[in-house]
């Protein structure tokens, strides 16, 4: 016996939650990048190591990831999603450091506030396009 496919939820439905999940998701993406510069900046001990050289380290895979976020493209909404996840576990790391614990909790929830916001995103994204091409109108 054939599943039946899931129907897909009206544009009118679609179209704000887009909207919204794309804001979400770029003020997740560029708060997140402000939390790791004003960490590095100005409170990291980085024992006479350069701020700047670790923080370009720290933000190269975000910069990368930049130009898919402001086009709105959701195949570079879920790019951010994977690079994401490395820096939530490095946040979980730091998160055990009693010196970082602060930081370590923040990079966390910032982390885990852009994978949702840009993976709803894409989820409804995908779903709004696959409306629009004239998917589920049977």
């Amino acid at each position: 016996m054939a599943k039946r496919a899931k129907l897909l939820p009206g544009v009118d439905w679609l179209k704000p939650r887009v909207r919204l999940a794309r804001w979400l998701s770029l003020a997740c993406f560029f708060g997140f990048m402000g939390l790791l510069c004003g960490y590095y900046l100005l409170v990291a001990d980085l024992h006479g190591a350069r701020p700047w050289v670790i923080l370009l380290i720290e933000l190269v895979p975000l910069l990368l990831l930049t130009p898919g976020m402001l086009l709105g493209s959701p195949r570079g909404h879920a790019w951010t999603c994977f690079a994401v996840n490395l820096y939530f576990i490095k946040g979980a790391l730091a998160a055990y450091d009693p010196h970082r614990q602060l930081f370590g909790l923040l990079e966390m929830a910032a982390s885990l506030a852009l994978f949702a916001s840009a993976l709803l995103y894409v989820r409804w994204r995908f779903q709004l396009n696959r409306k629009l091409a004239g998917e589920g109108l049977a």
